[in-house]
């Protein structure tokens, strides 16, 4: 007699364990066809209070559980087009049949995140992603924020924001430029900021600091002639060093010139910078900058002393964070395609002061990995302070006391969270 596959089975409990939960809470799914396997097992519109939202996603469900790294995946195949480019985000949701828990990923934010040109083979997720009935609402509002970025001005930030892999404010100035080249610039500074960010897709998105003044440096005369004006903070990238055209200059300095305009409208429009956020103790003081070399080479040392000290700590912080329910949802879905990476988790697993002395450093996604499961946040201080007490890392798991020395290195400064 024909018998019932174990795979079935597990795929089946998935489908009824998600259909469950979502209509526990009342919203709506519709389910796909098993006939038409496009990639899609639900149509899910999500409720408010009972009244039907214009919000719907669409759910690809996985039973099993695949493991990859630390992480699970699901495969794209011939999907990812599909998935990226739907006008109805889709979302991946995994059923571990041993913890019989949910997890889940967006699928169209990690593929265009990706770009079309590095698409990945797999969706990672994360096991922090667990999806039940005490996640539940964080995920609704998540996910119904997502779909909320594809309407009316809010779709222009998602799409350059996806493009570019900044995230924009909604009361951020962001302009877009594409050059003679079909290269793209995109112009980004915050109400009553006088600094602005270029990201510059021919320069691989990073981001670079400008002022009016940094980009008109090569056309304001020189001091010998005793007409020059004041220096501009070196910090700040000129035209010269970007590489741009007299029309690119042009298009920048307007940016700034209509920003401008913007910021001085009526005075109950503006209410000044924000005030800063997590810094512990802050004075008011202006915050420093610090290079990210500098915050790189600092911390990846102070990571590589205390895994020197404690072996087992990467072990305990990873089982601290699956344990953290609290972890942020940018930060969840920053895990995924990185704990799915083999490579990458090999490296953070065996990461010591050998590793990295023989590769010459560590991989950025490595390093960023290796934060995430070790560090919970990172506070930046006042320039003038030495760089032990400039730079504040509040580990995930505390350090035991010792000496004298790592206490004061350990002591809180006045700064701002990165």
């Amino acid at each position: 007699m024909p018998k019932i596959s174990k795979g079935r089975r597990v795929g089946q409990a998935a489908v009824n364990a998600l259909r469950t939960l979502l209509e526990d809470h009342d919203h709506i799914v519709q389910e796909i066809s098993g006939q038409n396997d496009f990639g899609e097992d639900f149509y899910v519109t999500f409720t408010d209070d009972g009244d039907v939202t214009c919000d719907t996603i669409k759910v690809q469900v996985k039973g099993g559980g695949k493991r990859r790294g630390n992480g699970y995946a699901v495969r794209v195949d011939q999907h990812g087009d599909t998935w990226a480019n739907g006008n109805i985000p889709v979302y991946c949701v995994v059923y571990d049949p041993d913890t019989k828990r949910l997890h889940w990923a967006n699928a169209t934010q990690q593929l265009r995140r990706f770009g079309a040109l590095n698409p990945p083979c797999f969706i990672g997720i994360s096991p922090n992603a667990v999806l039940d009935d005490t996640t539940m609402e964080a995920f609704v509002t998540q996910t119904r924020r997502y779909v909320g970025r594809y309407r009316g001005r809010q779709a222009v930030l998602t799409h350059l924001g996806e493009m570019s892999g900044a995230e924009f404010d909604p009361a951020d100035h962001v302009l877009h430029f594409v050059n003679g080249d079909d290269e793209d610039l995109i112009f980004w500074k915050r109400p009553g900021d006088a600094v602005a960010t270029l990201l510059l897709s021919a320069q691989g998105w990073e981001p670079v600091l400008v002022s009016l003044e940094s980009l008109m440096r090569s056309e304001l005369p020189s001091p010998e002639d005793g007409r020059g004006s004041e220096p501009t903070d070196p910090d700040l990238w000129t035209a010269e060093d970007l590489g741009l055209s007299r029309s690119e200059i042009m298009w920048a300095v307007s940016c700034f010139i209509s920003t401008r305009q913007a910021d001085e409208g009526p005075e109950d429009d503006f209410a000044g910078p924000v005030e800063c956020e997590g810094c512990p103790s802050c004075t008011g003081e202006e915050h420093g900058r610090i290079a990210a070399d500098v915050i790189h080479d600092y911390v990846l040392a102070r990571i590589l002393d205390r895994i020197e000290a404690e072996p087992d700590l990467m072990q305990r912080s990873i089982l601290a964070m699956r344990e953290d329910g609290g972890l942020e949802p940018e930060i969840v879905a920053e895990l995924g395609p990185l704990e799915t990476e083999p490579r990458i988790v090999r490296q953070v697993n065996t990461l010591s002061r050998a590793t990295v002395a023989s590769m010459d450093d560590i991989e950025p996604e490595a390093f960023r990995l290796a934060i995430l499961y070790l560090i919970h946040c990172i506070y930046v201080g006042g320039p003038s302070l030495p760089l032990d007490e400039q730079v504040r890392i509040v580990w995930r798991i505390p350090e035991p006391e010792s000496t004298p020395s790592q206490r004061v290195r350990n002591s809180g400064a006045p700064g701002t969270r990165t």
